[in-house]
């Protein structure tokens, strides 16, 4: 049977089921056309003298030791070294990509069912391998390669490359511990829930003394801190308010300062308040941003800061304010991830609680975001729900998904109804249609995008008023929904 890639490649990456859709052979084939695209891609040849290198790290997947294999296997007959780190979180592969200066494949899934797998690819310096950026290149020359289409390139044995293992774990615990002080802090009870990820591994390294370092002052209480793929506590995305439940009840039980939620991946990072209120991702954007935009000042140097379009306008408000230059940008990784480098941007945060640093080679570490939500926390003298009021002022509606037959015909019914009513309102369309009418009473504003990879229209809206949120939120559904099936309301991934 022939093996189509195009169900499993995604926009920032490779997830599908193992084996039936990401089997070995599969990828051992990415790996010789990740080699050929983005390690080699001067005819194969090397840039420098001597093999190039490609580090590759994994999650706590059953099916994880058994594909990075085939991935090494792929890449050494490629002629390439590989470096492997093991057990790690998504930003420990990158602090690895950063400081060995080599492309990277972290083998994870995220928040995906246990059957699940993937690779998410960077280049050297962890910048990001997108659609547009080498992603497409692998899809069609791995796809020529199992299909028998185009040959694979065969090494000689002196030319293949040779496999190293290394634990990075110390080195990039304290590497974060170096960019936020939280020696002198003021003492914090703190609930994680690791969600069976790979927090149970980071989080006891950096926030604690596993990886050798001094202790800091957190009495930390864990939740799920062990690693198993088949997560038999909840699901590790804690952008679904389900999978919040368990760390909101601790922190409260507990008379914590605070809980911190992480994907499985342990990239993202979600914050709950003492009172077990979930704080907005925007709100943490903004209260990270002002602590890297202050910090950029008192440098003497004027700050930028990247955030996607559908982050609070607290965002921009608050950090232009604190005299940062902000800058708005698409939703997605290699969006964000290409802005913050064009720009030499500081710090960019997500709605989806992706947080990005300059310090951290441009990209996303929900741990490094953690760290400065601790230390506002033990600085400033306030609680934390006190801080997430300070820095979350708008209604939001969070993202609200509809299925849609025709999701161009369904955005230019709300764009007919909407521009009847209100003719002052502003649209633009940077990614799908923003329609906003924020210089005006009442100020509110919406975002309608369409899934690429499903029949969704994906609708955000904010107000400065709540019931006005609701009203707007309401009336274009209903537009939306007109002539849709059933219809799901679920914060987006």
């Amino acid at each position: 049977m022939a093996i189509d890639l195009r169900p499993l490649f995604k926009a920032y990456g490779v997830r599908g089921v193992v084996p039936d859709q990401l089997s070995l052979q599969v990828v051992q084939a990415l790996a010789a056309a990740f080699a050929r695209v983005v390690v080699m891609p001067d005819a194969g040849v090397p840039a420098e003298p001597g093999r190039p290198g490609v580090v590759v790290g994994r999650d706590m997947r059953d099916s994880g030791p058994e594909l990075v294999e085939a991935f090494a296997r792929g890449l050494t007959s490629a002629g390439v070294d590989v470096t492997l780190i093991g057990l790690c979180s998504t930003d420990g592969l990158y602090y690895a990509s950063g400081q060995l200066d080599l492309p990277g494949a972290m083998f994870t899934a995220s928040h995906n069912p246990a059957q699940y797998n993937g690779i998410k690819l960077c280049r050297s310096g962890a910048r990001s391998v997108g659609q547009e950026t080498g992603l497409a290149e692998i899809r069609e020359l791995a796809q020529g390669y199992l299909d028998g289409a185009i040959p694979v390139p065969v090494r000689s044995a002196a030319e293949t490359g040779e496999i190293i293992n290394r634990d990075l774990l110390a080195d990039y615990a304290g590497f974060l511990r170096s960019l936020v002080d939280l020696s002198a802090a003021r003492p914090l009870k703190v609930v994680v829930d690791a969600g069976n990820g790979m927090a149970g591994l980071t989080v006891p390294a950096v926030l604690g003394d596993a990886a050798g370092l001094a202790g800091l002052p957190l009495d930390l209480v864990p939740l799920y801190f062990e690693l198993d793929g088949s997560f038999p506590n909840h699901e590790a995305n804690p952008l679904d308010p389900a999978n919040l439940i368990d760390l909101q009840a601790a922190v409260v039980a507990n008379e914590a300062d605070l809980g911190l939620a992480f994907d499985g991946d342990a990239d993202r990072c979600f914050v709950v308040d003492e009172r077990g209120g979930a704080v907005s991702p925007s709100a943490v954007t903004a209260l990270v941003g002002l602590a890297e935009v202050t910090k950029e000042l008192a440098a003497g140097r004027t700050p930028t800061v990247i955030h996607n379009l559908i982050t609070s306008r607290a965002v921009p408000d608050l950090l232009s304010s604190a005299g940062a230059t902000t800058v708005r940008t698409r939703v997605g990784h290699s969006f964000i991830k290409a802005q913050m480098a064009e720009h030499g941007a500081v710090f960019g945060g997500e709605h989806s609680a992706h947080y990005y640093f300059r310090d951290f080679w441009f990209a996303d570490t929900g741990m490094l975001a953690a760290l400065h939500v601790l230390a506002a926390l033990s600085t400033q003298g306030h609680t934390m729900s006190e801080l997430a009021e300070m820095f979350e002022p708008y209604y939001g509606s969070g993202e609200i998904n509809s299925t849609v037959s025709d999701a161009a015909a369904a955005t230019d019914r709300v764009l007919d109804a909407y521009r009847a009513a209100y003719p002052g309102i502003v649209v633009d369309t940077l990614d799908g249609v923003t329609v906003s009418h924020w210089e005006a009473h009442p100020q509110w504003w919406f975002n309608l995008r369409a899934s690429n990879t499903e029949p969704l229209l994906r609708l955000n809206v904010e107000a400065a008023d709540e019931d006005i949120m609701e009203k707007v939120r309401d009336d274009v559904l209903s537009l939306v929904r007109e002539t849709a099936g059933p219809a799901e309301e679920e914060e987006a991934l």
